[in-house]
C-alpha cells in the first residue's frame, strides 16, 4: 500500500462510516413510530421522509459543487478562492432554503398529489412536513459545509457530524415522544433539532480548525464567478433529476406488478444501496484527491490517483459480487421474513450478482468528474443512460415482465460508466 492508497483510505473510510449511519437513523425513526399504536404513524413518516429525501437529493449539488471547486482551489493554493467558495455556497444554500420555506404550501400540495397518501395517513404526514420544512436552512447549508470539508481533504468532520446528528435525533425523538407524550410531532421535532445541531457543530469546527483562512476572504468579489458556479451546479441538478426519474419509475413499474414483486424489488435494491455505501466513499476520495491534483496541474499525481481508485474499485466489486453470489439469499432473508416475498425472490435474485460490476465504474467517474468539475459529462451520460433504461424497459417488459425491468436497470447502471469513460477519453484526458 503506497502513500496514494493511504490518502484514498483516509478520505474513503470516514465517508463509508457516515453513509452507514444514514439507514440506521431511518430504522430508529420507524422503530419509534412503530410503537405508537397505529400504522398511520409509520405511513406518515414514510411519506414525509420520501418528500424530503427527494427534495434534498435534488439539491445535493450544493455539496458536490462545493467539493470539486474547493479541492481545485486548494490544489492551486488559492486560499482566497477557497474561502469565497464556502461563503458563496452557504449563502446560495440559505437562499434556496428560504425559498422552500416560503413556498412550502404549494410544494406540499404537489408532493402529496404525486405520492397520494391515504386519507388516514395524510393529516399526520402533513404535520410531519409542516415541522420538518423548518429544518431546510440547516440541512442545505450543511450540504455546502460538508462539500467544502471534503474539498479540503477532510472527511472526518462530515463523519463526526453525521454520527452526532443521528445520536441527537434519536435522543431528542425518544425524549419528546416518551418523555413529553408527543406523537408524530416529537419525531419531526427530533429531526429538526438534529439538523440544527449538525449545522451548529459544523460551524464550530469550521471556526476552530479553519478560522485562520478567513483573513484571506475578499467579500467584494463573492459572486465574481457565479456563472461558473451555476453552470456546474445546474449540470449536477439535471443529472440528479435523471437519476431520480429512473429510480422513481423503477419503483412504480415494480408496483404495477403487484405487492409481492414490489417487495422483492425493494429488498433487492437494498443490496445495491449496501454496495453504494462503500463505493461512495471512494467517489468522495476521487472528488477530493482528483480535484486537488487537477487544480495543482499535477498530471502524474492525478493519473496515479485514478489508477489506485480503479484498483480499489476492483477489490470492492469482487468482494460484493462474491458476497451476493454466496450469501445473497441469506441477506435477503434477513431483510424480510415474508414467505411469499422470499419464494418469489428465487427467480430474480441473480440479477443482484450483476449490480456491483454494472454500477462500480460510474461511482469512480462521478467522483473524478465532480472533482475536476467536468459536470457536463455526468449530465450527458446520465441523460443518455436514462433514455436507454426507458427504451429497453418498454421493449422487454411485455416479453419478460420484471426481468425486463431489471435488465433495463443493469444496462442503465453500466451505460453511465461506459459513457463517462468515453467522455473522459475524448474530452478530458488531453486537457489535464
Amino acid at each position: 500500500m503506497n502513500i496514494r492508497d493511504r490518502q484514498i483510505l483516509q478520505i474513503a473510510l470516514p465517508s463509508i462510516v457516515s453513509n452507514i449511519t444514514v439507514p440506521l437513523l431511518g430504522m430508529i425513526d420507524v422503530a419509534i413510530v412503530g410503537h405508537m399504536g397505529s400504522p398511520v404513524y409509520i405511513g406518515a413518516v414514510a411519506v414525509g421522509s420520501m418528500i424530503f429525501n427527494l427534495v434534498y437529493w435534488l439539491f445535493g449539488f450544493l455539496r458536490m459543487g462545493s467539493s470539486g471547486m474547493t479541492s481545485q482551489a486548494l490544489g492551486r493554493k488559492d486560499l482566497t478562492e477557497v474561502t469565497r467558495i464556502l461563503v458563496r455556497s452557504v449563502v446560495i444554500a440559505l437562499g434556496i432554503a428560504l425559498l422552500l420555506v416560503v413556498l412550502q404550501m404549494p410544494m406540499k400540495w404537489a408532493a402529496f398529489s404525486l405520492i397520494g397518501p391515504t386519507e388516514d395517513v395524510a393529516p399526520f404526514a402533513s404535520t410531519y412536513f409542516n415541522i420538518v420544512i423548518w429544518g431546510a436552512p440547516a440541512s442545505l447549508a450543511l450540504f455546502s459545509l460538508m462539500g467544502w470539508f471534503i474539498g479540503m481533504q477532510n472527511t472526518r468532520f462530515p463523519m463526526f457530524i453525521s454520527i452526532m446528528q443521528n445520536v441527537v435525533n434519536i435522543l431528542a425523538s425518544l425524549t419528546l415522544v416518551y418523555g413529553f407524550g408527543m406523537k408524530i410531532e416529537g419525531v419531526a421535532l427530533g429531526t429538526v433539532i438534529a439538523q440544527y445541531a449538525g449545522f451548529i457543530v459544523a460551524i464550530a469546527l469550521l471556526l476552530k480548525y479553519y478560522g485562520r483562512l478567513f483573513p484571506y476572504y475578499r467579500g467584494e468579489r463573492l459572486f465574481k464567478d457565479i456563472s461558473a458556479f451555476f453552470h456546474v451546479n445546474s449540470d449536477i441538478f439535471l443529472r440528479t433529476l435523471c437519476l431520480v426519474t429512473v429510480n422513481l419509475y423503477f419503483t412504480s413499474a415494480g408496483a404495477r406488478s403487484g405487492a409481492v414483486i414490489l417487495s422483492v424489488n425493494t429488498v433487492m435494491m437494498q443490496l445495491y444501496l449496501f454496495f453504494s455505501y462503500f463505493m461512495d466513499g471512494f467517489a468522495y476520495a476521487g472528488e477530493a484527491l482528483g480535484g486537488k491534483t487537477y487544480g495543482a496541474k499535477n498530471k502524474t499525481a492525478f493519473s496515479e490517483t485514478l489508477r489506485r481508485l480503479w484498483m480499489w474499485m476492483l477489490i470492492v466489486t469482487t468482494v460484493y459480487t462474491l458476497l451476493y453470489i454466496i450469501g445473497g439469499r441469506w441477506i435477503f432473508s434477513i431483510l424480510t421474513d415474508e414467505p411469499q416475498v422470499i419464494a418469489a425472490s428465487d427467480e430474480y435474485l441473480w440479477w443482484t450478482w450483476l449490480v456491483p460490476a454494472a454500477g462500480s465504474v460510474a461511482f469512480i467517474w462521478d467522483g473524478i468528474f465532480i472533482g475536476i468539475t467536468a459536470t457536463r459529462g455526468m449530465l450527458v451520460s446520465s441523460f443518455v443512460s436514462a433514455l436507454c433504461f426507458f427504451g429497453l424497459y418498454l421493449l422487454t417488459e411485455p416479453l419478460w415482465g420484471n426481468h425486463g425491468l431489471w435488465l433495463a436497470m443493469i444496462v442503465y447502471l453500466a451505460m453511465r460508466g461506459i459513457l463517462q469513460t468515453i467522455w473522459y477519453r475524448l474530452r478530458i484526458i488531453n486537457a489535464i
